[in-house]
């Protein structure tokens, strides 16, 4: 494990604490598993990766509109109720 130091808020601090005694576990733990958590659910797409899925998503859906590319500014608009 590497030892890495944080700056928490008091009342984190606090409430930390209190969750690690409840669980009969440390706050070190429960910030490293929070860590894992974010980490899990933050999984950065690499460039190469988001291009890939755009063209993977050009032309796969119909508007059934045929004026789309030209008018597509007032569409958007009505959309948002502008």
């Amino acid at each position: 494990m590497i030892r890495t130091q944080i700056q928490l808020e008091e009342a984190q601090h606090r409430a930390l604490k209190e969750l690690a005694a409840r669980q009969r576990t440390s706050v070190a733990d429960l910030i490293r598993q929070a860590v894992d958590r974010l980490l899990e659910t933050s999984v950065a797409v690499s460039e190469e990766e988001r291009r890939r899925r755009a063209i993977a998503a050009a032309g796969r859906f119909r508007s059934g509109l045929g004026d789309l590319a030209e008018k597509h500014d007032e569409y958007l608009a009505e959309a948002y109720g502008e």
